[in-house]
C-alpha cells in the first residue's frame, strides 16, 4: 500500500503560536511553571496540532479528498524539542473512500495512532 512521512520536532514557540491561533490556551501547553507540577512534568503539543500534521500527510495521499472522519488516540505526550517520526498509510482502496492508518512516534514510543476515512 501507499505511505508518506515526515519528522519534525516541534517549539515551545509553536505550542504558544497554535494556542493562540485555536483558542486553546490550556496551561498544560502553554504554561511552563504549571506543565512541571502535572504528571507531564513540562508542556506538550496540542493533540489537534499533532493531528493537523497527520491531515497533511493524508492530503499527500488522497489530494483533493475530504477528510469525512479522523479517531485517534494519544498514548503518550509529545513536548517540545522532540523528534517525532509521523506516517500515514492507505490500507483499504476503495474508488469513493480510502481509509488510512496513522501513526506518530518519538523514539519508538507511539505517541499518535488512528485512522482518517476519506471520501471524494
Amino acid at each position: 500500500m501507499k505511505s508518506v512521512s515526515l519528522d519534525r520536532a516541534f517549539t515551545q514557540a509553536e505550542f504558544d503560536a497554535f494556542a493562540k491561533l485555536s483558542g486553546d490556551d490550556n496551561p498544560i501547553h502553554v504554561d511552563w511553571e504549571f506543565a512541571v507540577r502535572t504528571r507531564f512534568g513540562k508542556t506538550v503539543a496540542h493533540g489537534a496540532m499533532l493531528c493537523s500534521v497527520l491531515r497533511g500527510l493524508c492530503e499527500q495521499l488522497a489530494p483533493g479528498w475530504r477528510q469525512a472522519r479522523q479517531d485517534v488516540m494519544f498514548p503518550a505526550p509529545t513536548y517540545a524539542g522532540e523528534w517525532i517520526h509521523f506516517s500515514a498509510e492507505i490500507t483499504e482502496d476503495h474508488e469513493d473512500r480510502k481509509i488510512i492508518t496513522l501513526e506518530a512516534t518519538k523514539a519508538g514510543e507511539k505517541v499518535v495512532t488512528g485512522t482518517a476515512e476519506m471520501v471524494k
